[in-house]
């Protein structure tokens, strides 16, 4: 066998050496203005690949030598060295996951982003007050409290603050539905103060199925003209969430139902499409009180009375838990 010969086979060989798709995976930055040689050592020295001469080679023998992209890449070890080309010269960057679970407060929403992605919370904070966007989904006091939808987003490295919460934001405006308008219409009620709504229905909700029924309690709360008295407007009042005593409940702010009439002023945080739905479609009933239970269900009543002896029952049954949700 010729040296010329014995050195296309060796390479070939070492193209198409590849590693287990369920392996660990590892992270591989290429940096601006990055040689094709120094791009090739970057992926040998995190074992992406086994040779640095074989990468080169292909890269030079179909033209790719100044095609490769900079950013951030993820492989699994021993990869097949055409495949990796073929990666890092589209410019496939990996992705990184970004979760935002239901329910979070704006403050919350921000150290959820800077602890996954690394972005300063008060710059997430500060994006949140874009006045283009608070104007094109009509939030209230100036701030996307309550329309940073909740999901898992797959965002790329370097991404900025302004651009995720322009992507919640989109989110939010992607899963709204185009008949809930007309039910608003039939509610007499502005989106604001169903995604408002919503909000206090999210934080007041553990077991999934009473979200209708907490909803037509706030609804015939509102038709009565009653307060609404919803313990977490309290825990956005006092911006942490904690156990409530019954001072907590005369903090003097403008988001506590306990102390003011109607809806609070902004929602209390982000709602997910459930508690919207729920909010715009209550179920129908006679209920004005309830208590959530040690197992976070709901006992639902009619009458104070009813209520009262309710809240003694859950109290009984919560004793050793410290305590109960009104």
């Amino acid at each position: 066998m010729t040296r010329r010969r014995y050195w296309t086979v060796a390479v070939l060989v070492l193209a198409c050496r590849a590693g287990g798709p369920n392996g660990p995976r590892v992270q591989v930055t290429i940096p601006e203005g990055a040689t094709l040689t120094a791009a090739a050592e970057s992926l040998r020295v995190r074992g992406v690949i086994g040779s640095t001469t074989a990468f080169t080679f292909y890269a030079r023998l179909f033209g790719k030598s100044d095609e490769i992209k900079a950013g951030v890449y993820e492989f699994v070890p021993n990869q097949p060295v055409l495949r990796v080309l073929r990666v890092v010269t589209r410019g496939r960057e990996a992705l990184r996951r970004l979760v935002i679970p239901e329910g979070l407060m704006l403050g919350e929403v921000a150290a959820y982003v800077s602890q996954q992605l690394g972005i300063p919370a008060a710059e997430v904070l500060a994006a949140a007050r874009d006045t283009a966007l608070v104007r094109r989904v009509g939030a209230a006091e100036g701030v996307l409290e309550g329309y940073l939808y909740p999901s898992t987003y797959l965002v790329r490295h370097g991404v900025t603050a302004p651009e995720v919460v322009r992507m919640m934001v989109e989110e939010f405006e992607a899963r709204w539905q185009p008949e809930w308008n007309a039910r608003l219409h039939a509610l007499r009620l502005t989106r604001r103060d169903i995604v408002t709504l919503a909000s206090i229905i999210e934080g007041e909700v553990r077991f999934g199925p009473d979200r209708p029924y907490v909803s037509s309690v706030y609804h015939n709360r509102l038709e009565r003209g009653m307060r609404l008295q919803a313990d977490p407007t309290v825990i956005y009042a006092l911006g942490r969430r904690r156990r409530l005593f019954e001072k907590d409940y005369q903090v003097r702010a403008p988001h506590n139902t306990y102390l003011i009439d109607g809806l609070p002023p902004t929602p209390i945080g982000q709602p997910s499409s459930a508690s919207i739905e729920a909010a715009l479609y209550p179920e129908r009933t006679g209920f004005l009180y309830l208590v959530a239970r040690p197992d976070g269900k709901h006992v639902f009543s009619r009458t104070l009375r009813e209520h009262l002896r309710a809240v003694a029952e859950v109290r009984r049954m919560g004793a050793a838990n410290g305590g109960e949700r009104r």
